[in-house]
Formats: structure tokens, C-alpha cells, sequence
């Protein structure tokens, strides 16, 4: 098997991490629900669609039990929740985590029924797990729990019905085993997943597709205020997929990246970072620490370093009551899942800075999912030049749509992306019949 699709899964270390976890969870769930009805509100929701939209169309709970290499038999709970198919066929990932549990994944289902209507793709919103701590299996024991997972639902699933992704403790290996099990069943289908390897159907930029899509968005709304990327000062907050190609591609436009953080450390240089040759330093040893090419600063610091641009690009709720005062940067672009708690939102807002917010700013990642999806269907693979093409015009189009609402609810980027979303939903509905 190519190493590159083997699963490198983190394990869970400690009980903090489980309770952090949950914590951020449960504080983006609070603040799903609130934007969202602030949206009906804005928008002059009929209470019964307000609370139609907000109910799943299908939850699915399955018992998965597999024998482990030991020979012994464990058992592990699999969810997928079905939001919404108003706009299309529903979409969003699995996770393999410990703390996977019905009201985590009814929200993230909700939150992508939202995103996918803001990006103007032609999906609903779903989200499943396995609650399970990858980090204990071995690749064979995840295999098997991802084939008989795949087998509990494949009726459930499929082309113009369900299609999942990667998530949290999953990745491509993991979609080419369900590609397979659910081929079993229905014949081959590489459209019925998404994030495959590219061998299997997976699409070209896919990989880079979250931080070149928040590098878009970033070029948009800077050009909304007579603004370009080059010579902005960037920091970013997080090193992994998302954060590592925004800084290489924000290098590449002339952004000045001054300061870095992952999980092993921060580092900084106000003469801008040699992106290059941090990321040939990150992949010899797995972390920005060390490295020769800038200072090594507190990692509690980063959020309040000077710069122009703020990229929190790791864990939700890094900026809160606690810190946003501190924040010297003039915008934030959330390219991380909820970053920024409500309170931490009005403390900003007051300052002036402009936050663009993670339901439009991470979508790249969801936008070159269904282009995958599109060249599966039609059997006919793009080059890398037109999935980038595409995105990008998909992105500036999206902001323009944000922009508008903005303009007629007279409200921020963060109510505009969720007017849009929710009105998008809201008005498929009512098209199709929803009280028939």
C-alpha cells in the first residue's frame, strides 16, 4: 500500500484534549443555533419553515462490530445524520474520534446544510462518525470497522442521496475503503465519496483546495478595500493542512507571513518568514519549532503579535472575552471551524476589525469536493488549472453574494453569510412544497 494513503491518525492524550474538545463542540453549537435565528429573524422567517429547517431529515444510529487483530470482538457506535436535501443531495464528513456522539454530529450537519448553500453548490448538509479512538487501532482493525460502518449504510448513502468526506481521524484511504464496499453493492461508483486518492477518481488541488480557497476569499474582501495581498503582513495560527498552503500561497502573492504557530511551538520574524524553508523544516521534524529562519516566541501570544492579517487556522474558540482585546490586526479571516466565541464577535466588532467568517472563508475545501463529485459523474477528470480556476471564480462570486445581504439586512459579514445560506434553504423548500 502507498504510504502516503496510510492513516496518520493523533492520538487523544489526555483527558483535557477529550474535554477541550467537547467544550469547543458544545460553544459551536450554541453559536450555530443563535446565528442561525438571528438569520430567520433577519430574514422574516415563517416560524413553522424556522423550525422545519432546523430539523434533520434522517438520523441514523448503527452498531459496528468487528473482531480486533487479538481475536477478540469490540463494538463501536457509528452515526450519520441527513440535515437537509432541499438544494440537492446531502454532503459532509465522517470522523473517527472518541468523543463522536448524535448532538456533535446534528450540529455539524446543520452548520454544512448552511456552508454548502453559501458556497452556491448544489448539496445539503450531513455529517457521521465512529465513536472510536483511531490512534488504538491498527490499519487492519480500521478497515474493517470502515467496511462494516459502510455496510450499515449503504442503502442510506449514495450518489444523488449522501455522499461523504474526510474528517477529524479520516482521510483518503479511508474513502477509497467505502468507495469499495458500497461498489460491492451498487457497482463501482467513485462519485459516492468524496477525498478519495486520485487514483481512485480523487480530484487534482483537492489537497490544497481549504488554504487556497481562504487565499481567495482573503484577495476578495482586501479588494474591497482597495487592498492587495502583497505587502499585508500575516499571521497565522496553525500549521496543518490549511494553515501550511495559506502561508505558501500567501508568500507566493507577495504576503508577508511574520509569525507561525502549530502544536509544537510559535515562531516569528517581522521581516516576514521564509515559507519555503519552514515547510522543508516542518516535514523533517514534524513541527515549526526550531526552526533557524526566525525567533521563537510564546504560543499564547501569537493571536496578539502585529500584523494586518489574523489566520486562525487551528481549533475552534482560540479567540475569546479573554483575548480579543489584544488583537492588533485590522481583519480576521476564520479559515479554522468557529474560531472566534460571540462575545469575542461585539469585542472586535467595536474595534473595527473586519472578521470574514468560516461558514465563506474555509469553504474551498466542500467547493472542490463537489468538483470531484462532477468530474465522477461525467467520467471526465480537469487539470489542476481549471479545479483552481473554478474555485476562484466561486469564491469571488460568493463574496459578492455575502456582500449583497450585507447591503440589505445592514449586517456583517458573518449575518450575511448566514442570511444567504438559510435564505438559499429556506426558499428551495418552499419551492419544492415543504408543507404538501
Amino acid at each position: 500500500m502507498n504510504s502516503n494513503f496510510l492513516i496518520n491518525f493523533n492520538r487523544v492524550r489526555s483527558e483535557s484534549t477529550i474535554r477541550l474538545f467537547c467544550q469547543t463542540i458544545m460553544n459551536a453549537l450554541a453559536a450555530t443555533n443563535r446565528n442561525f435565528k438571528l438569520a430567520a429573524r433577519l430574514l422574516g422567517l415563517d416560524s413553522k419553515l424556522e423550525k422545519s429547517l432546523l430539523i434533520p431529515f434522517r438520523e441514523i444510529k448503527v452498531e459496528c462490530t468487528i473482531p480486533k487483530d487479538d481475536g477478540s470482538l469490540v463494538s463501536y457506535v457509528g452515526f450519520r445524520v441527513q440535515h437537509d436535501n432541499a438544494r440537492g443531495p446531502m454532503k459532509g464528513g465522517i470522523r473517527y474520534h472518541p468523543e463522536v456522539d448524535p448532538d456533535e454530529v446534528n450540529a455539524l450537519a446543520q452548520l454544512m446544510t448552511w456552508k454548502t448553500a453559501v458556497a452556491n453548490i448544489p448539496y445539503g448538509g450531513a455529517k457521521g462518525g465512529i465513536g472510536c479512538n483511531p490512534g488504538e487501532l491498527s490499519i487492519s482493525e480500521l478497515e474493517r470497522l470502515t467496511r462494516v460502518f459502510t455496510q450499515k449504510i449503504h442503502d442510506l448513502i449514495g450518489i444523488h442521496t449522501d455522499v461523504p468526506a474526510p474528517d477529524m481521524g479520516t482521510n483518503p484511504q479511508t474513502m477509497a475503503w467505502i468507495l469499495d464496499e458500497y461498489s460491492k453493492f451498487h457497482g463501482y461508483s467513485p462519485a459516492v465519496v468524496t477525498g478519495k486518492p486520485i487514483d481512485l477518481g480523487g480530484s487534482l488541488g483537492r489537497d490544497a483546495a481549504t488554504g487556497r480557497g481562504v487565499l481567495f476569499a482573503t484577495e476578495a474582501l482586501l479588494n474591497e478595500h482597495g487592498k492587495s495581498v502583497a505587502g499585508q503582513r500575516f499571521v497565522i495560527q496553525g500549521f496543518g493542512n490549511v494553515g501550511s498552503w495559506a502561508a505558501q500561497l500567501i508568500h507566493e502573492a507577495g504576503g508577508k507571513v511574520v509569525a507561525v504557530s502549530d502544536i509544537s511551538g510559535a515562531i516569528k520574524d517581522k521581516n516576514g518568514i521564509d515559507i519555503p524553508a519552514l515547510l522543508k523544516h516542518v516535514k523533517e521534524h514534524r513541527g515549526v519549532k526550531g526552526f533557524g529562519g526566525a525567533n521563537a516566541i510564546e504560543s499564547s501570544s501569537i493571536l496578539a503579535e502585529d500584523c494586518d492579517i489574523l489566520i486562525p487556522a487551528a481549533l475552534g474558540g482560540v479567540i475569546n472575552r479573554e483575548n480579543a482585546n489584544d488583537i492588533k490586526a485590522k481583519f480576521i479571516i476564520e479559515a479554522a471551524n468557529h474560531p472566534t466565541d460571540p462575545e469575542a464577535d461585539e469585542i472586535l466588532s467595536k474595534k473595527g476589525v473586519v472578521i470574514l467568517p468560516d461558514i465563506f472563508a474555509n469553504s474551498g475545501g466542500v467547493t472542490v469536493s463537489y468538483f470531484e463529485w462532477v468530474q465522477n459523474i461525467q467520467g471526465f477528470m480537469w487539470d489542476e488549472a481549471k479545479v483552481n480556476a473554478e474555485l476562484k471564480k466561486y469564491i469571488q462570486q460568493g463574496f459578492k453574494d455575502v456582500k449583497e445581504m450585507c447591503k440589505t439586512h445592514n449586517c456583517d459579514l458573518r449575518m450575511g453569510a448566514f442570511t444567504l445560506g438559510v435564505n438559499r434553504v429556506a426558499r428551495a423548500t418552499v419551492l419544492r412544497g415543504w408543507e404538501a
